[in-house]
């Protein structure tokens, strides 16, 4: 059996280090932990028993970076991951620079076995160059004593050793060099040891070997070189020498020789690893930006030149990705990496810098029309359909235009609506003051999503208007923190009706933003941020936590409410966290809310991004008798193969669909369908939007349980809806 690993883990996140010690035990290993937060935790547990350090880049009082150098100053030698949820890449180099054998982002725990293996295997070859070095040291200074424990010393070292005079002729080589380098020992007495060093280095050791006759009994460093294989093949091996051309025993200069070829392959994988995109071979997000940056440098002397940055995003890759899976999407991305690189020359950059995000810098371009022209070679490549895994898979792209050097301020929105459009530019302005590489790609992504807001394969230019968008977003992002903060958000309550009764069965939580200075904000406007930032996940826990204590209050109130549920809508984001379960059961536990009353709505998309997990979370779900409800049905992207796997209570249909009902329009035929999909699925249907009589009725007929929409009754406040539910009271009773 294979000892306990000692390992320190510092993690402010109990749930994340249950999650990584779980994968280590997948990967074989054994771990004994110890887990810390601060920095004076990691100190009192660093000592030089502990084998491995995972470390979570960020935690509140401390960081990755201040660990690696206490871990230096403490001088211990001990294998260092980083293991993140959302860093950038220079943080990530910084890491590397600082000694940490890898990082791993938490999303990519699967990694985490083989990283540790690498690592510590890394570790035990240091320790193992350590004692051999330290143990060539002692004996070559025994050798001064003695010519035969000198002559034992080259004899068995695991490096090669060779003798030169002072002509740089070989006298003695160590019999080691026929199994590194091929060759046989006694073939190489007498000849000069140049012959064998690489061209571009030979200048060099014949300078150091120089250096080392002027300086008698004196070790030096040699420094790194490359020695030919007898195969023909170059090694890289570093070394030092000892001048005892003085010495009666030996008389000549002791080089010792120790072939790192390998180490600077794993120094070079590293440095791949970190500077180019795994799957499609491509630079990735730091490089670019370093390439962008000489770029800008360049610029700066030379004030005639121009070049453009292009930011693409696939328009249907998520589309591809959900419905054909993860192996067709991936062939779907390096096949447009292909097809992108026969639209540029030799001396532009393709980057992908996100799961389905490209960049390019075009450099010295001579005008604008330049790289309009490369764009729409692109468009003209990537509308071409890809074959892939005998499919034919179709996709467009949204691309951003930035530019920069001469002229590159002024430009107005150029939009593709049709070939034929021309290019409206308004008179560039020079402006001395280059951008940073940071600013220039963001211009890029900017411009990017105004081109998808006007729609699926088109591109636009950045222009200065487009900052202020981008500024007026980013202050909507700090307000929005700072809302969830102060509680600025409430509740409304939309009824859901029981079409035959016309009683309210249950009510919809939609959340409303209540602004200090703007007055009510549309959701429309801070759910696509809340989404893009991360921040969905604690205003969605403050809603279903609000929803969940006000029904509890109507159940406590109006006690014939019994049967009366609340339905909440679970973003994508909430429904992937690890502790969803363990949240919903915390809430349930402090509201005193039965998870029968609680209805889950939740998206087409989460379930088929991971039918295998979702269909696991669902029917825990189910166990604590919550309804689960698909909502916004036929618009998303609908996979009948997955339905049936799930354990649904209830399907709802899209607003879009009831309001293109009609008379016996292709969309009432729709909506048939649905019902009866759900029907014979065991679900019922509960439709949205409804807003005419007409519609009521055409629902009615088609045997759909349930709707909501303004012909009932538009969201309202906890007071009104209270009253509604009263109302209802008394009528009945």
């Amino acid at each position: 059996m294979s000892a306990p690993l000692q390992i320190l883990l510092l993690e402010d996140s109990l749930a994340d280090a249950e999650l990584t010690l779980h994968e280590l035990r997948l990967a074989g290993f054994k771990p004994d932990w110890q887990r810390v937060e601060t920095e004076a935790d990691y100190l009192a547990q660093l000592h030089p028993g502990i084998e491995l350090i995972l470390a979570d880049y960020s935690l509140p009082q401390f960081n990755a970076l201040r660990a690696l150098q206490l871990l230096q100053e403490r001088g211990l030698d001990i294998p260092f991951i980083v293991i993140t949820g959302t860093v950038s890449e220079e943080v990530v180099v910084e890491c590397m620079k600082q000694g940490a054998a890898d990082y791993l982002l938490k999303d990519r725990l699967m990694r985490l076995g083989s990283a540790v293996a690498q690592a510590l295997q890394a570790k035990q070859m240091r320790d193992q160059k350590r004692q051999s070095e330290a143990e060539k040291t002692r004996l070559i200074a025994a050798s001064q004593e003695s010519e035969q424990r000198f002559r034992a010393l080259i004899e068995n070292a695991t490096d090669i050793i060779i003798i030169v005079n002072a002509s740089g002729q070989v006298t003695y080589v160590s019999p080691s060099v026929n199994r590194i380098l091929g060759y046989a020992p006694d073939g190489l007495i007498g000849k000069n040891a140049l012959t064998f060093i690489h061209p571009e280095d030979v200048l060099l050791v014949k300078q150091r070997l120089k250096n080392s006759i002027q300086n008698p009994n004196v070790t030096q460093r040699l420094g790194e070189y490359r020695v030919q294989h007898r195969n023909g093949s170059w090694g890289i091996f570093e070394a030092v020498t000892t001048n005892l051309l003085n010495d009666p025993a030996v008389q000549g200069i002791v080089v010792n020789c120790h072939d790192i070829t390998e180490r600077k392959q794993a120094e070079e994988q590293l440095r791949h690893h970190a500077f180019y995109d795994s799957l499609c071979g491509l630079p990735n997000r730091t490089l670019f930006l370093e390439r962008l940056a000489s770029q800008i440098k360049r610029s700066q002397r030379d004030k005639d030149s121009l070049f453009a940055v292009l930011f693409l995003d696939l328009d249907r890759f998520e589309m591809v990705k959900y419905s054909l899976g993860h192996l067709v999407s991936d062939q779907l991305l390096i096949a447009t990496a292909r097809k992108l690189m026969t639209c540029l020359r030799p001396t532009d950059t393709l980057a992908r810098i996100g799961t389905d995000e490209f960049a390019i810098l075009l450099e010295d371009i001579h005008d604008v029309s330049d790289a309009i022209r490369v764009v729409e070679q692109i468009q003209g490549e990537l509308n071409s359909p890809f074959n892939l895994d005998g499919r034919e898979v179709f996709t467009t792209t949204s691309i951003g235009i930035a530019f920069a050097g001469k002229g590159q301020e002024g430009w107005e929105p150029v939009r593709k609506a049709s070939a034929s459009m021309p290019l409206c530019p308004s008179a560039p302005s020079h402006n001395n003051l280059l951008p940073r590489p940071q600013d220039l790609l963001r211009a890029a992504d900017t411009a990017m999503y105004h081109a998808r807001l006007e729609g699926k394969g088109r591109y636009v230019v950045f222009h200065r208007a487009m900052h202020t968008l981008a500024v007026a977003h980013l202050q909507l992002e700090t307000d929005l923190r700072r809302a969830i903060i102060a509680t600025e958000f409430q509740l409304y309550y939309q009824p859901i009706v029981e079409l035959a009764t016309g009683k309210i069965k249950a009510f919809e939580a939609l959340v409303r933003w209540n602004h200090p200075t703007r007055g009510m904000v549309p959701p429309s406007e801070f759910i696509p941020v809340a989404e893009d930032t991360g921040l969905i996940i604690p205003l969605g826990t403050w809603v279903l936590n609000e929803a969940c204590r006000q029904l509890k209050v109507w159940q406590q109130q109006y006690s014939t409410t019994q049967g009366l549920a609340i339905s909440v809508n679970l973003s994508g984001k909430q429904f992937s966290q690890p502790n969803l379960i363990e949240q919903i059961d915390r809430i349930l536990r402090k509201t005193g809310l039965d998870g029968h009353y609680l209805k889950l709505e939740i998206t087409e998309s989460c379930l088929l991004e991971n039918a295998e997990a979702a269909a696991i979370l669902l029917w825990q779900l189910r166990d604590r008798n919550i309804q689960l409800s698909i909502d916004d049905f036929g618009t998303g992207y609908s996979s009948l193969n997955y339905l049936h796997r799930f354990p649904l209570n209830t399907l709802k249909i899209d607003r879009s669909f009831v309001n293109r009902m009609g008379a016996g329009g292709k969309d009432a035929e729709i909506v048939k369908a649905i019902v009866a999909l759900a029907h014979n699925l065991g679900m019922s249907v509960t439709a949205e939007g409804i807003e005419t009589a007409q519609q009521l009725a055409q629902l009615k007929a088609l045997q759909c349980e349930r709707g909501q929409g303004y012909f009932f009754s538009k969201p309202l406040d906890n007071g009104a809806a209270g009253q509604l539910i009263l109302a209802q009271l008394q009528v009945n009773s």
